[in-house]
Parts: structure tokens; C-alpha cells; sequence
């Protein structure tokens, strides 16, 4: 008998419920694994709240990030061995399979071996915010010079933004509504922060790129201010759009996109997940910056036990971290 987490109805971090019961065995092509660690993200508050694009059947499992150790094998798992270490990939639908539980089942297709060098708190906080910021790189390829908008940039995402622009060069430019993190922006390397709710933002990046603006942006927000990122976005930049934080409708910015011949695009990971050959490459530089400390995950803050689950996604919701919320089992 195992401890895991279901909720019978969306709503906020009170619904999550621990429930008691036995798990089984893994079918074919899936391992079961000791969860050691899981990482929150803001798209299973949105699953759970109702208002993410795929509607939980209830009662739904939750969780898809984390790291654990492989117990079990299921037939025709050939690229894994039971004791192995393994990150668990956010590359399913929500509700699929479920690692907020103290022992879970998941596909062995979903699976990465850990990082040796890293916790795992910090195993259990890489996949899902580098390869969503990974769009930077692969698709704007930003580089030397180039001005990158991050904006909800003390997310984990936004934070691995900063580092993935800073790594190829760029000139990381995050955004925040208040000064109240502009001290720990800079800290984990952010070359300019612009407080939104009190300074102009497309003067501040105007000034920062020398009139040229910003090669892309970078946002998880939505709604109108989209407006006011497109207007800071240098001749044929990119802004992005990968999620809809403001829970309001997007406009799409016709004039400062038409007069500089910029383009707006939406953006998930799974554009990485499902592309194999994309994958590949995203993970070998996302491990090789792993590996020589030009990436490195930001932890916010631990909490401990499956009991604490429903405080930590409070916390997760109240925007005072600085990085990745994680849960230690």
C-alpha cells in the first residue's frame, strides 16, 4: 500500500486529498519508482484549478515532474534496471499518470537518468523549465548582443530564461511588476530588471539595446500587455507566448508587429518532447551547461513530506518565490 494524491474536484490547493491504496505492478513498457522529489509547476495549479486545456476526469492523479528510484520493471523495459535513479519527464497528459504519491507507475519512455552531480531537489527541477526556455535557443537563437524580455522572470522558467540567454551571450532583460525581487533577479544573473508597475518598459529596453530593442520575449502571461512587449521588440523579433498567467484574452499586436515585421507564436514543451530529434539536441546542451555551471536549477524553497503538498502549492501561488518550488519525499 502506497500514499498518493488525487483530487475529486478542481478548485484550489485544499481539493488535494492523500489517499491509500496499492498501486500494482507496472504493465508493459512502464516502471514503478520510489519518488524521491518532485518539482511545482504552474500548469498542474492550472490542471487542478480547472483551467488548463485539459479537463481533469475526476478523480484525477496529479504531478509530472520529479525524480525516484526505479523498484519494478514492466515487460519489454530494456533501457533501465531496477535502482536506478531516474528524472521523470513532463512529457504526458496530466492526469495519464501521477508522481505527487510516495511510489508511482510511469512510462519508461518518459524517463532520464539523474544527474550524478546534482540533489534531488535539483534533479527534480530541470526538465520542464529548461526545455520551455529552451525556445530562446533553438527557435529565436538568440545570441551575442541580442536583448531577451523575460518577463515573470523569478519563475523557474523565467530564471532558467536568464541563464540560457546568458549563456549564448545575450543580454538578459527580466521583468517583473515590483522592485520587491530586483535584488535576487540580479543575483541569479539577470544583466537588467524593469519593475513593470513602475517604469515604462519599452523605454527601459529602448535604453538597454540602444534603440534597437529586444530580439524576443519570453512570456507565461497573456492578455494585453502583450501590447507593450511587441512595441520593445527589435526588426523581425519574436515574441512568445507560452502560457496564460493573466487569464485574460490575448490580442494579437497588429501595428508593432507590422511595422517591424515581428512575429508572435505560442510555445509548449511538448514542441520539444514530440520532435525526437529535437529532444536530443536540447538535452545535450541543456546537460553539457548542467555539467560545466552555466546552468544551474534555482530552488526557492523545500518542503517536506506528501503532507505538505497542499502548503506548497499555496506558496507556489502566492508569487514569493525565486525559482522552483520542490517537495522532498
Amino acid at each position: 500500500m502506497t500514499r498518493f494524491v488525487r483530487f475529486h474536484q478542481t478548485g484550489g490547493p485544499e481539493v488535494l486529498q492523500i489517499e491509500t491504496g496499492d498501486i500494482g505492478e507496472p504493465g508493459p513498457g512502464e516502471v514503478r519508482i520510489n519518488v524521491s522529489a518532485v518539482g511545482l509547476n504552474r500548469a498542474e495549479a492550472m490542471y487542478r484549478a480547472g483551467r488548463y486545456p485539459v479537463e481533469p476526469q475526476l478523480p484525477s492523479r496529479i504531478g509530472y515532474e520529479g525524480v525516484g528510484t526505479i523498484t519494478a520493471l514492466g515487460a519489454g523495459v530494456e533501457n533501465h534496471a531496477v535502482g536506478d535513479r531516474v528524472c521523470v519527464l513532463p512529457m504526458i497528459s496530466q492526469g495519464d499518470y501521477g508522481i505527487w504519491a510516495e511510489e508511482a507507475i510511469v512510462p519508461a519512455r518518459i524517463l532520464l537518468p539523474a544527474p550524478e552531480s546534482l540533489s534531488d531537489e535539483q534533479a527534480a527541477a530541470i526538465w520542464m523549465q529548461y526545455i520551455t526556455a529552451f525556445a530562446i535557443i533553438e527557435v529565436a537563437d538568440v545570441g551575442i548582443g541580442d536583448g531577451v524580455i523575460i518577463p515573470a522572470a523569478s519563475s523557474s522558467v523565467g530564471l532558467a530564461a536568464v541563464q540560457l540567454a546568458n549563456w549564448a551571450g545575450a543580454v538578459s532583460i527580466a521583468a517583473t511588476r515590483t522592485s520587491d525581487k530586483a535584488v535576487a533577479l540580479r543575483q541569479h544573473g539577470a544583466d537588467h530588471v524593469i519593475a513593470t508597475q513602475e517604469e515604462d518598459l519599452v523605454d527601459r529596453v529602448m535604453a538597454i539595446t540602444g534603440g534597437h530593442g529586444a530580439r524576443c520575449a519570453f512570456d507565461p502571461v497573456g492578455g494585453p500587455y502583450v501590447d507593450t512587449l511587441a512595441q520593445a521588440l527589435a526588426e523581425r523579433g519574436i515574441l512568445f507566448v507560452y502560457g496564460g498567467l493573466s487569464g485574460e484574452p490575448t490580442p494579437y499586436p497588429h501595428w508593432p508587429m507590422a511595422f517591424k515585421g515581428a512575429s508572435m507564436r505560442g510555445w509548449v514543451a511538448s514542441e520539444i518532447w514530440n520532435h525526437p530529434h529535437r529532444f536530443a539536441a536540447a538535452q545535450r546542451k541543456i546537460l553539457a551547461g548542467l555539467e560545466g555551471g552555466q546552468l544551474t536549477p534555482v530552488i526557492a524553497k523545500t518542503f517536506e513530506g506528501l503532507d505538505s503538498l497542499v502548503e506548497a502549492n499555496a506558496y507556489l501561488e502566492s508569487n514569493q518565490q525565486v525559482g522552483k518550488v520542490v517537495v522532498r519525499f
